[in-house]
């Protein structure tokens, strides 16, 4: 077992309909939690040197610019591999096949009159063509596009979590040899 001086606090999951249920306590609010999940990934291009990575730009609710993996929800009946699959072509214009599955994250956030809780499935994928291009993103979240070898991605990529995938992916590249 591993020991984690600061572990991180993890909240419990909740449904759309546990939450609505739920009761405030006496004198506190209670918003509204809705479930949402994603696919994405970190989609590398196996035949150049650097193993160059293609991220996205986008502003956040803030109104920062924030660098981050292309992800997105699953439409339809889709799976979580090829919602990834789907979404990252969309958004960075590469089109990419899955070599391995990352992981998962989940976070927290609100918005006016609920709260999100977010899971995101990640992909390993491979880049097998395309033109890196934000042209064909359908909700237009994406302002720009780039390669970025996998080694300065720690540096470029916005959230620690992202930043943690993006380190697997690299690790899992390195073992069988790229």
């Amino acid at each position: 077992m591993v020991s984690m001086a600061h572990p991180v606090p993890r909240a419990p999951k909740r449904t759309p309909l546990n939450a609505s249920m739920a009761s405030a306590q006496p004198g506190q609010h209670s918003l509204p939690t809705v479930e949402e999940i994603s696919s994405g990934g970190v989609i590398v291009d196996t035949a150049l040197p650097g193993l160059p990575v293609a991220i996205i730009a986008r502003y956040n609710r803030g109104g920062r610019l924030e660098w981050c993996l292309p992800k997105g929800h699953p439409e339809g009946e889709e799976t979580n591999e090829e919602a990834a699959v789907r979404e990252v072509d969309e958004e960075t214009g590469i089109a990419g096949r899955i070599l391995a599955p990352l992981g998962s994250i989940d976070y927290w956030f609100t918005v006016t009159n609920y709260r999100v809780h977010k899971t995101v499935h990640h992909f390993l994928l491979e880049a097998t063509g395309g033109e890196l291009t934000i042209d064909n993103d359908p909700d237009h979240e994406a302002v720009d596009v780039a390669w970025i070898p996998i080694a300065d991605l720690g540096r470029k990529l916005s959230f620690p979590n992202e930043r943690r995938i993006a380190e697997l992916a690299r690790d899992l590249l390195t073992q069988h040899g790229n």
